[in-house]
């Protein structure tokens, strides 16, 4: 009889950092272990992505309940995987994705990937393996250098700036707890500058400060000043990336003959600046060139695929243009986006595409392009850290996790420590250079 089989797997309603519900599963093998994942939510999610499901009852949560999912995990999910081997985790997730298509996608990325996790989970506890070690092997020895979002706009603050994310990223770093230091240096500092501007130190919800600015020039000499105040010099100790989120953006397309496409396709909700395709990648190029901005994720829209071949065209040789909405962790779109030259770079986030070994493979496919893979948090997080461990695993290179504040995000942080201590006690640490080369 296989010692590691799953005996039983239940769920139940949690909230996340934004104080929404969202789904937890445990999973039990026969023999004792346990599993134990949460599952986090977007509030600037791309519409190509695995749906969630939600109750959709106003009277509980607004209507953000997930009793519906929480059901389909026990009611589904259990009958088709109770005495399945746990360490056959690509079986498990072609499971639960067939379930997901019999369904008619009603089980949701939610019940789907909290499955899928905590299933890994498990048969790593099982193993008597750190999760990170059982997803990876003997291979998995590279930290990720951090690209910390410091100042929070769009979807993520209330404030009036219209970039979701500006980040700081330690790239002369020679481990991952130095880039970490560095990195909360810039952070305090920064919010000394805020205090002493007069401006709020209020932070977004992904540990961000979200002061009202009065453009964009300001927001980025902020971060400049702050680099400087805490030591380093940008451009030789730290590099910028932002998040322009601009599907956010995208003016809607007309729904009827009656109706005329807009002039200019992008509007910026808060600033009410219009663009075109063309102009808005020329303004990023204009901002590329007079601040040390090395990274941009989604610059256009998630279905404006030609503009992010053009922008890809013109800036890949310096920039890293990564793509979030437009992929959504997804491999098949990934593919398409390779074999466009789309981007040069992909986001990768777990609960976009529903199960772990679709994670992993989306990762597998981008590393083999020569793609830079980046594992990424949810703005609605919870304590469960472990994208750390897959980042170290997949050798992602790169980890978005919030800001050095707020548990769910310093979690994630605190995880990447505790592996980076391990791997120093066993002489194979290594920390990823940031950079195209």
């Amino acid at each position: 009889m296989n010692k590691r089989q799953i005996e039983s797997i239940k769920a139940r309603q949690i909230l996340d950092s934004r104080g929404n519900p969202t789904l937890e599963a445990v999973v039990v093998l026969n023999d004792g272990s346990i599993g134990r994942a949460a599952v986090p939510s977007g509030a600037s999610t791309g519409e190509h992505e695995l749906a969630e499901l939600r109750d959709n009852d106003p009277s509980l949560y607004l209507g953000k309940g997930v009793t519906q999912a929480v059901g389909q995990v026990t009611q589904t999910i259990l009958p088709a995987l109770k005495g399945k081997n746990i360490s056959a985790q690509q079986e498990i997730d072609q499971i639960l994705t067939a379930l997901a298509d019999d369904q008619g996608r009603k089980l949701g990325s939610n019940a789907m990937l909290g499955v899928s996790l905590a299933c890994a989970k498990a048969a790593a506890i099982s193993y008597r393996l750190p999760l990170y070690r059982y997803l990876g092997g003997s291979n998995a020895n590279i930290l990720p250098v951090p690209m910390m979002n410091i100042l929070n706009g769009g979807a993520h603050a209330s404030n009036n700036l219209d970039i979701q994310e500006l980040m700081i990223i330690p790239h002369k770093a020679e481990s991952f707890s130095q880039a970490l230091e560095q990195c909360c240096r810039v952070y305090h500092r920064l919010k000394e500058i805020l205090k002493e501007k007069g401006l709020c130190t209020a932070v977004g919800d992904e540990g961000g400060f979200a002061p009202n600015l009065g453009s964009e020039d300001e927001a980025f000499g902020l971060l400049m000043q702050a680099i400087d105040r805490a030591g380093f010099m940008p451009e030789e100790d730290f590099v910028l990336g932002i998040d322009a989120a601009a599907s956010e953006w995208a003016n809607p397309i007309p729904q009827s003959p009656d109706e005329s496409m807009p002039d200019k396709p992008y509007t910026l909700p808060k600033s009410n600046l219009s663009y075109t395709a063309e102009e808005l990648i020329a303004h990023w190029e204009g901002l590329c060139a007079k601040y040390p901005i090395r990274s941009i994720e989604d610059p256009l829209g998630e279905n404006d695929w030609q503009s992010f071949v053009q922008i890809t065209h013109r800036l890949r040789s310096r920039i890293q243009i990564v793509g979030d909405d437009l992929f959504v962790t997804n491999p098949e779109r990934i593919r398409e986006g390779i074999g466009m030259k789309a981007a040069n770079a992909v986001l990768i986030k777990p609960n976009q595409i529903g199960t772990l070994s679709q994670t992993l493979e989306a990762v597998q496919i981008a590393q083999r392009a020569g793609w830079k893979t980046i594992l990424s948090h949810r703005s609605g997080e919870t304590e469960d850290c472990c994208i750390a461990d897959i980042a170290v695993a997949c050798g992602a290179g790169q980890i978005k996790t919030g800001a050095p504040c707020r548990g769910e995000r310093t979690a994630k942080y605190n995880q990447l420590l505790r592996i980076e201590e391990s791997l120093n006690s066993s002489n194979s640490l290594h920390i990823a250079r940031f950079g195209l080369a």
